[in-house]
């Protein structure tokens, strides 16, 4: 059975996809529509990968 702790874990891997791909899909938009990115989808983009790398480091150790 898994742990509490890993299964938070898991959903924090779940939500940082989420942030990533939120991040991406309005990096897209704000192209499209202003031709520039704009600061928010790209700091989006950098707290969603920042915050999978930790996740997954986090749940490789826990497997250890």
């Amino acid at each position: 059975m898994e742990s509490d702790h890993f299964k938070k874990l898991r959903i924090h891997r779940l939500l940082s996809l989420l942030t990533l791909f939120i991040g991406l899909a309005l990096v897209t938009f704000m192209i499209v529509s202003e031709g520039e990115p704009g600061a928010l989808p790209l700091a989006l983009i950098l707290v969603g990968t920042g915050w999978y790398l930790f996740s997954r480091s986090k749940l490789r150790s826990q497997q250890n």
